[in-house]
């Protein structure tokens, strides 16, 4: 095998792990968010349009920072990798608001988040990902 076939698989290799760094890292970003988040609330009282609004801010910063965590600069396939972390953020963030919540959303609303974190992370993907190599 040659030095570039091996550097290639390496490569690929490497790419589902980096989406679980990539997620980790968003959801690492989104809990440190939030609780900040919950500490200006505490001391500022703020309506309930806007506290959806920043919610929606923080999933979308931080399925931003995971995507830049594993799509390199020049990366063809960008767009499918961040449209992935964006599914897995969002399905992992229904599930637990699903899980934890007592108010029950509709599948509608559902299906409208996890659309809303796909077309983020391939939106952030093919943005970084159009970005020219080092």
């Amino acid at each position: 095998m040659t030095q570039q076939a091996v550097r290639r698989m390496k490569r690929l290799s490497a790419k589902p792990t980096a989406i679980w760094r990539g997620l980790l890292l968003s959801i690492a970003a989104t809990a440190a968010a939030v609780v900040l988040f919950a500490v200006v609330i505490s001391f500022v009282d703020i309506q309930d349009g806007l506290i959806r609004v920043v919610n929606q801010v923080i999933k979308i910063g931080a399925i931003f920072l995971g995507v830049y965590m594993i799509v390199p600069r020049g990366d063809s396939a960008g767009i499918r990798r961040g449209a992935l972390l964006g599914l897995l953020y969002m399905g992992v963030g229904v599930l637990v608001y699903a899980l934890l919540s007592q108010q029950q959303m509709t599948w509608l609303g559902y299906l409208t988040d996890v659309l809303m974190g796909v077309a983020a992370g391939g939106l952030s993907g093919m943005l970084l990902g159009s970005l020219k190599g080092k």
